[in-house]
């Protein structure tokens, strides 16, 4: 742990939103947390920007090491047009990362986040020390070009009961479920000043066509990746398959797996404190 003098006490709801220009793009980022330590990216699923971040997750891990949430291209306030490719997001990324200064840091995706995770990481294995993958999948993984076709019922489930598509795509259907998708709901609601921009319709939806292509793209040789990697995910997730999370377990040499039981696509959000804990000490090891 740092020293009190160097932590930076801001919560995420209340973190200034920053903006570093990487040739030429604007990124917006969010920085909270110690100033000493290896950071901690944060990379988020389709469509998230800046506020769609966990406020129990990023304050639960900022209490010990710097952490940074970061849009893509042309997500929310970031410029520049939303890139058709993961590779592009993660070049992308890896542009951010050097070009506020970091050597080495730890990567947390989620969703689309943990494709441009993975891919980080087999381009610039040097620049990444260990990886979180939540509620995602490999490239050519089952049931990944799909997530088109399972969402959008399910995001006009939503516009048609008046409720976040999230509440419906993330978590079970059960009592548990339910509660669990209502209370991140409100969670994500708790910034009420300089809220980020929304994401565009254009920009969803070059997103999705990034997930469709990795759903197809050729598999990755995991067997490569040496760096440890913590896989998270519910045991019911509908749109990135839980099976995904059992073949990047298998795939990747140095992986351990968390499976939370009655819990979907937003399993880490479900069982945010038992996570915070997991990725606590998997991080600190």
């Amino acid at each position: 742990m740092s020293h009190p003098s160097q932590t930076n006490s801001v919560k995420w709801n209340d973190a200034p939103t920053r903006s570093i220009d990487v040739a030429g793009t604007t990124f917006v980022y969010r920085q909270l947390g110690p100033v000493a330590g290896v950071p901690v990216v944060l990379l988020n699923h389709w469509g998230a920007v800046l506020d769609n971040f966990d406020p129990r997750i990023v304050d639960g891990l900022a209490a010990s090491r710097p952490v940074i949430a970061v849009n893509y291209r042309g997500v929310g306030a970031s410029g520049g047009k939303a890139p058709f490719t993961v590779a592009e997001m993660a070049k992308d990324a890896i542009a951010f990362i050097r070009a506020l200064g970091f050597e080495e840091v730890d990567l947390i995706g989620f969703s689309l986040g943990g494709f441009v995770a993975q891919d980080i990481i087999l381009k610039e294995p040097d620049l990444i020390r260990k990886v979180i993958l939540a509620g995602t999948g490999p490239a050519g993984g089952e049931g990944i070009e799909k997530v088109g076709s399972v969402s959008w019922p399910l995001i006009i489930k939503g516009l048609l009961t008046f409720r976040d598509p999230k509440f419906y795509l993330f978590f079970t259907s059960t009592a548990n479920g339910r509660r669990a998708a209502k209370a991140f709901l409100s969670r994500l609601q708790e910034r009420k000043v300089a809220r980020d921009k929304p994401i565009a319709m254009t920009a969803f939806l070059r997103q999705l066509k990034a997930i469709h292509a990795w759903g197809r793209q050729a598999r990755q040789d995991l067997g490569t990746i040496r760096k440890p990697v913590l896989v998270a995910n519910g045991d019911k997730d509908k749109m990135v398959p839980s099976s995904n999370s059992l073949d990047l377990a298998r795939r990747l040499p140095n992986a351990e797996l968390v499976l939370y039981e009655d819990a979907g696509h937003g399993g880490i959000f479900q069982y945010h404190e038992a996570f915070v804990s997991k990725a606590f000490e998997f991080l600190a090891r």
